[in-house]
């Protein structure tokens, strides 16, 4: 159905830079003449409706604690109703326009438009946020905090935006509901198959990592709470004695643009550290330096992140030190490093060291004594280690082309959902033979016998 739409017969140009041409029996029209700044009372036991960079415009306890709109705080709430038109003032340039769902109130810091008679909210929803997307809330508006612009509704109410008739708005949100419903199942059906794929990467790990490479292999008792049996070849030791040094790292703030880069705990993910190319220190003592192979953990972190481990592949030529809420590990020479993170970031030792981890408020903090202390399944051999390590890179590395492929797919069906809602809203498209072609109970795209997609996302769907 998708790949069967056509432009529609005859344009005329909109005047608008942002736009370009619309179809010509489309009007124009001033957004001040098409819906009304609402300035209503709250209620006592009203509740607070946000508005997410994602368009979604919901009750906070439907959504999460904490969102994008709620870094200071406000007085003078305004009431917000169900239907609304809601355009952040301050985040409008990312995306946070949409249509509430809910009664409730909501700071001054949003626009809270109410529509007029013909006018569908949803469809000038989707079109104040492809304004957003092509980049003309930000060259409006003007820049009030770092990274920020103030889009008032005198703004808004100003520019001049596309009218379709009433039926043809409803006929594009129709469409276009029934056609994110689809997306985003293909894209939920994909994210499924990279959990999958993420529980089977772990569980070569572990049995690698507890078990080594050979299935037949005599076991004995670890005597280690979180493990069970071992090779009975294997040795258990605290993780200390595999190291040379554990170390924190500084506490300089890094305000500047020197040339030793620093890491903090966003530069440690799925074991790997990534290294900024912007902001650093002009020096550091010598010792803080990363060399190649060395760990990193996360002490001071969230409960659900503390004790996640990285390895800095570069060296000390490269000049990169660490925040100290890290805590570097040197391992000895007669252990492979690689190994080793791949232990400290297997599921089960993980989950032990975040037990061990004391908790205050929203932090956890797992200090490098006790960290240290923690018992591990050692093979006596060096080479049975780099054995561990060959095996793992061999067989996880399989699986993680697989889920980099899947992630590829959801970027590229994401690229195209975002460019089927700027053609659709801007006219470059005709939805309304496809819209009057959709059953009643599949105009939200919520059920499994949606006409076909078209052959460029039955493919893709059909790979998940």
């Amino acid at each position: 159905m998708i790949a069967d739409l056509k432009p529609y017969a005859e344009y005329t140009e909109s005047g608008l830079p942002w736009l370009g041409d619309i179809p010509q029996h489309w009007a124009s029209e001033r957004a001040k003449w098409l819906f009304t700044k609402m300035d209503r009372p709250v209620r006592e036991d009203d509740e607070v409706v946000t508005c997410f960079r994602d368009g979604m415009v919901t009750l906070r306890k439907n959504r999460r604690l904490r969102g994008f709109t709620e870094a200071t705080v406000y007085s003078g709430y305004q009431g917000i109703c169900k239907g609304d038109l809601v355009i952040h003032g301050m985040d409008a340039f990312a995306g946070a326009i949409g249509v509430s769902d809910s009664d409730g109130k909501g700071t001054p810091v949003y626009n809270v438009c109410q529509p007029r008679p013909g006018v569908n909210a949803s469809y000038y929803a989707h079109l104040v946020r492809q304004m957003s997307q092509s980049q003309w809330i930000l060259a409006l508006a003007k820049g009030i905090r770092e990274r920020s612009t103030d889009f008032r509704f005198e703004m808004f109410g100003n520019q001049r935006v596309p009218l379709p008739p009433p039926d043809e708005q409803a006929a594009i949100v129709r469409f276009l509901d029934w056609a994110n419903g689809r997306l985003e199942r293909a894209i939920r059906a994909k994210r499924k198959v990279i959990a999958l794929l993420n529980e089977q990467k772990q569980a070569i790990i572990h049995r690698a990592v507890t078990r080594g490479l050979n299935p037949s292999v005599s076991l004995k008792p670890s005597g280690i709470p979180w493990l069970g049996d071992i090779p009975q070849h294997w040795e258990v030791r605290p993780l200390k004695q595999l190291l040379v040094r554990m170390d924190y790292g500084t506490s300089e703030n890094v305000r500047g643009e020197g040339l030793v880069r620093v890491l903090t705990m966003g530069h440690i993910r799925d074991g790997k550290v990534t290294v900024p190319q912007k902001g650093g220190l002009d020096a550091v003592p010598p010792g803080l330096l990363l060399e190649k192979n060395d760990l990193l953990f996360n002490r001071t972190n969230s409960p659900e992140l503390v004790g996640k481990v990285g390895l800095f592949a570069g060296d000390s030529s490269d000049e990169v030190t660490f925040a100290s809420y890290l805590v570097r590990l040197r391992v000895r020479s007669g252990h492979n490093a690689i190994w080793l993170n791949y232990l400290l970031n297997s599921t089960v030792f993980w989950s032990f060291a975040r037990s061990q981890a004391l908790v205050s408020l929203h932090q956890a903090n797992l200090n490098s004594k006790r960290y240290g202390q923690i018992v591990l399944p050692i093979p006596s051999r060096r080479a049975e280690q780099d054995d561990i390590v060959e095996y793992i890179r061999s067989r996880a590395g399989e699986v993680e082309r697989a889920s980099f492929r899947l992630e590829r797919e959801i970027e590229l069906l994401r690229e195209y959902r975002t460019r089927l809602v700027a053609d659709v809203v801007a006219g470059k498209l005709d939805v309304r033979e496809a819209a009057a072609r959709l059953p009643d109970d599949d105009a939200l795209g919520n059920s499994d016998s949606d006409p076909d997609l078209g052959p460029e996302l039955t493919d893709e769907a059909a790979e998940a």
